[in-house]
């Protein structure tokens, strides 16, 4: 009988615990705490401590070899003159020369878009990301709109930040 009542207070608790757990970027509500390396291999960029003001926030994290993400950017840099005023970050955890390649291929740099590697692999556990690209939303005070992983067209990217 004491086993039972062991075993029923032990899944009742089990199911509480998990039910109130949430990924981080829900419980947080805020970008991520990552460091990216920059291409020059030296450069280590705060995410948060680099942030623009008053500027919404495009996080994109890709993979150089996925075709989806190699579409995403593709229809980004076509029509980037759409995303004034929103500043874009776009990280990585394949290696260096890898991300170094895909920025180059794309010209992300002469756009304005911070491209780096997260060294610490923060952030596909702070999202729990299942797919790439994944896209994470912030309005101007850096207080998360929305998530999406996937392909994602323009119109509906734009549409998340209200343009």
């Amino acid at each position: 009988m004491k086993y039972i009542i062991v075993f029923l207070f032990s899944l009742v608790f089990s199911f509480n615990s998990s039910a109130q757990e949430k990924p981080m970027y829900l419980q947080q509500n805020t970008p991520p705490p990552a460091v990216l390396l920059l291409a020059d291999s030296t450069t280590k960029w705060n995410l948060k401590a680099k942030l623009e003001k008053e500027k919404p926030l495009l996080i994109m994290f890709f993979s150089p070899e996925c075709d989806h993400c190699q579409h995403e950017t593709e229809a980004l840099i076509k029509n980037i003159n759409k995303f004034k005023g929103i500043q874009i970050v776009m990280a990585t955890t394949r290696p260096l020369w890898e991300m170094k390649a895909f920025a180059q291929k794309y010209g992300l740099n002469k756009h304005g878009i911070t491209v780096g590697k997260d060294i610490a692999y923060v952030i596909p556990s702070y999202y729990e990301m299942k797919n790439l690209p994944y896209l994470a939303f912030y309005n101007k005070d850096k207080k998360l709109i929305s998530t999406f992983e996937g392909s994602l067209g323009i119109p509906s990217i734009l549409k998340a930040f209200g343009r």
